[in-house]
């Protein structure tokens, strides 16, 4: 069975925004990415990848059982389906996933989870599932709500009911605050190469009309004490509808969150999306 939470963002704060004919603006804003997966299932006697449909029916009560606890805030129970010796494509461990999972309940003590099984597989002595988990939710800081949805694809190895290796295969999440955010399109690639160059583009989709837009992009790499740590990123005003920039994969293969924040007088829109990086440096 398979369940995850998966990167998410938490709330924003405005400091000190100056008039625009008074030089520069800036507000800053804190991002904070907290992300986990969580998964189990059980042994399978088919070679070939199978659908939800074949899937053994301990394999769809585990997966169940994965996403009631989540939803319940029940984290010994999430955390019964990983081994000891869990390992994950971010570098987290079960302890780290344990420290991760409880903080960022701390701060959304509403969100729900909804995994789907897209395929499932024999994997040595083991099972690997395909998955893909919605979250939703909310936080209020003061008079400010920030609502969430997030989107995580990944793969998990089972053995014995325990989780012991997951890798994430994609991650996108979007969180918007204010009376009317605005809609914010991000594009860039999934996975580039190492050393490849690639393009964001995050454009506002409705017409600014007199509204003045703030906005910036930030590139981290992916590591557990990102999961935890705030980033601070400042925002400066946009002369055009969005952010485009051109960015450079490192030269060796990574895992990198992509950022893009936007923030007009009635509301806030910041879209996170996860970038691979993989195989040889591009020539």
């Amino acid at each position: 069975m398979h369940h995850s939470l998966t990167h998410l963002i938490a709330p924003w704060s405005a400091k000190g925004l100056k008039h625009p004919n008074r030089g520069r603006r800036s507000w800053q804003t804190s991002l904070f990415a907290v992300g986990l997966a969580l998964a189990s299932a059980l042994s399978a006697t088919i070679v070939q990848a199978e659908t939800p449909e074949t899937a053994p029916a301990d394999l769809k009560q585990a997966l169940s059982q994965i996403d009631a606890a989540a939803n319940s805030r029940n984290l010994q129970g999430v955390l019964q389906f990983y081994s000891p010796n869990f390992s994950h494509s971010d570098g987290l461990t079960r302890q780290s996933l344990e420290q991760s999972l409880s903080k960022l309940w701390s701060r959304y003590p509403t969100l729900n989870y909804r995994t789907e099984l897209k395929s499932w597989k024999p994997d040595g002595s083991g099972i690997s599932a395909e998955t893909v988990t919605y979250i939703t939710g909310s936080y209020k800081q003061g008079n400010r709500e920030f609502k969430l949805n997030s989107t995580l694809a990944a793969t998990q190895r089972f053995e014995n009911r325990a989780i012991v290796r997951q890798e994430v295969v994609s991650e996108r999440s979007e969180t918007k605050s204010g009376s009317n955010p605005p809609t914010l399109k991000l594009t860039l690639p999934e996975q580039v190469n190492a050393n490849e160059e690639f393009s964001i583009d995050a454009v506002v989709q409705e017409p600014l009309g007199d509204s003045l837009l703030l906005g910036a992009a930030l590139e981290e790499s992916i590591k557990p004490e990102g999961y935890l740590n705030p980033t601070t990123v400042n925002l400066e005003l946009l002369a055009a509808g969005g952010i485009f920039k051109v960015g450079r994969a490192p030269t060796a293969p990574d895992n990198r969150w992509i950022s893009a924040v936007v923030v007009r007088q009635d509301g806030m829109t910041m879209v996170t999306q996860r970038l691979r990086v993989v195989g040889k440096p591009a020539k």
